[in-house]
């Protein structure tokens, strides 16, 4: 397997400076930015927030990278360290020298990673391709994180037509000029679309070759070797899955972990409901019964 790359030289001197652009624009607050070595490349985390507490590490989702939850980063880092990822292979400031061929290869990055940001026992929180190779990490390396907070996470089951079908839709509306984007928003069911900034970063990204591996669709066998304490929000209208069938799923093998159903949101959850799945992470679930 080859590894994520940039298609030439001035690609990627494009995308470095929409990307710094987009960072001055979005990112709210002081940030210290890390390169990390890892047997798969260098990567880059950014942290903010106090020294002391249970950090909060955000992994984004396919395509994405720290930005995508710069309308929650100011609000979790007054009461956790934040360490948030660019993920090795996705397109960003991290960068990739070796293939991960697997979930136990995604794991094995995330892990490394972990041991060497010195951190106390973390918190993860992945939105989906995210919340995949945070539920691989929790599978191979148990007992190594506090618990896991996973957006729409891949990996719940096989991805269909209607899901490519929403990320090309998604893809060509961001294309589209800004005053037609909402109504292009609320046709596809994609909010992305209407952030901006980062829908220009997304257009200089395409010098970018991502090959990571496809998330594979976790077994029951899989899903029960979970010990992690786990909550999932899903995306009632989500493109990626069936949500209804996958929290009944999720009900009938781990029944302790806590699954939310969200109504008026999709696959992109943290567009969609920003303030939500703020509130989530910091305070966890409400006491009232939810879906699950």
């Amino acid at each position: 397997m080859r590894i994520s790359e940039f298609r030439n030289a001035p690609a990627e001197a494009r995308f470095r400076a929409a990307y710094e652009r987009t960072f001055a624009s979005l990112w709210p607050g002081p940030k210290a930015a890390l390169d990390i070595p890892t047997a798969f490349g260098t990567t880059r985390v950014y942290r903010t927030g106090p020294d002391h507490g249970e950090p909060l590490v955000l992994l984004p989702g396919s395509g994405g990278n720290a930005l995508m939850w710069h309308r929650s980063v100011a609000a979790l880092a007054e009461r956790h360290p934040v360490i948030a990822v660019d993920t090795i292979g996705e397109p960003g400031a991290s960068v990739q020298t070796a293939p991960l061929h697997d979930g136990r290869d995604a794991a094995a990055w995330l892990d490394e990673l972990l041991t060497a940001l010195h951190t106390p026992p973390a918190h993860l929180i992945g939105c989906s391709y995210g919340g995949w190779i945070a539920i691989n990490h929790a599978i191979h390396h148990p007992g190594r994180v506090t618990g896991l907070t996973l957006l729409d996470p891949a990996g719940m089951a096989n991805i269909g037509w209607r899901f490519y079908t929403w990320v090309i839709a998604g893809g060509l509306a961001g294309l589209a000029p800004r005053a037609l984007r909402p109504r292009l928003a609320r046709a596809v069911g994609n909010s992305t679309i209407l952030e901006t900034e980062l829908m220009a970063l997304m257009k200089a990204t395409m010098g970018f070759r991502r090959r990571l591996p496809l998330a594979h669709t976790f077994t029951d066998d899989e899903l029960r070797r979970l010990q992690t304490p786990t909550h999932v929000l899903l995306g009632a209208r989500s493109a990626l899955h069936d949500s209804p069938a996958v929290a009944a799923r999720l009900g009938r093998l781990l029944p302790t972990a806590h699954v939310e159903l969200i109504p008026d949101a999709g696959h992109a959850l943290t567009t969609d409901q920003p303030d939500l799945v703020t509130a989530r992470i910091l305070d966890g679930w409400p006491s009232t019964p939810l879906q699950n």
